[in-house]
């Protein structure tokens, strides 16, 4: 048995060889497939194959997922270098973006500050990063000038959006702890646009509020939804889901 074993890597290899030889790839695919012909095998699978194929959209986001898990800091260098390479609005969005994934709200705040000054002073992405990065920044103060910066998207685009930009908002009265304001403010956004991320920072802010009833009111709320979900569904709100259940059983 560990020949027919050891025979299927070989084929599995000898297959993705022929594949990269048709395909024009580099000859140092040949010599990994040879050299290791499981594990060989299984990247080129995920890092050629599947990009090539059908599958694209979704074996973009595994090798996204991947390559983010190997190695971090890749996104944020290379929205560094590009930054550099051309100092343009829109390398100084990406490298915004980048700090702010990467946990660096201030230097991400400061990022978007700059962008915003000439010409792109009215931009609603930018606007909305900003906003987004004040408040992950944390504090009264910034979640101020958060709000500013919301009011002066909401000037240009009001419609820019609009789901993001309610909870947003409560978020920033919730960190400048105006209470009653923010509460109006999060059962307004539900009540509107009813999506998975204002439910669950509702809920999260609710147990902050030690108000634990309400919190679990919600949180069986979006319980009975996400029966419904499909797998896709499940995987999308993953995030919020783990934000939800982390703020009851606190």
């Amino acid at each position: 048995m560990p020949f027919v074993g050891l025979g299927l890597h070989v084929l599995i290899a000898l297959f993705f060889a022929v594949h990269a030889m048709r395909h024009g790839k580099q000859i140092y695919w040949l010599i990994i497939l040879f050299s290791f012909p499981l594990l060989g095998s299984i990247v080129y699978f995920v890092v050629e194959y599947l990009p090539a194929s059908r599958m694209q959209r979704t074996a973009g986001k595994v090798a996204n997922a991947a390559i983010g898990f190997l190695d971090p800091e890749r996104e944020y260098r290379a929205a560094a270098d590009a930054y550099d390479l051309a100092p343009t609005a829109q390398n100084k969005l990406r490298l915004a973006k980048a700090a702010l994934d990467r946990g660096q709200a201030a230097d991400a705040v400061g990022h978007y500050r700059d962008a915003l000054k000439g010409p792109f002073a009215s931009d609603p992405e930018l606007q909305f990063g900003l906003a987004s990065a004040l408040i992950a920044e944390g504090g009264p103060a910034s979640a101020r000038e958060a709000q500013q910066a919301l009011q002066s998207l909401r000037a240009v685009r009001d419609d820019y959006r609009k789901d993001e930009v309610a909870v947003l908002n409560a978020r920033a009265l919730a960190a400048e702890g105006r209470t009653p304001e923010a509460r109006e403010a999060f059962e307004a956004a539900l009540n509107s646009y009813n999506t998975v991320e204002i439910r669950a920072r509702f809920i999260a802010w609710l147990a902050q509020q030690g108000d634990t009833a309400g919190a679990q009111r919600q949180w069986s709320e979006l319980q009975q939804a996400a029966r419904h979900w499909n797998s896709h569904a499940r995987d999308v709100n993953r995030e919020w889901m783990r934000l939800a259940a982390e703020a009851v059983r606190a």
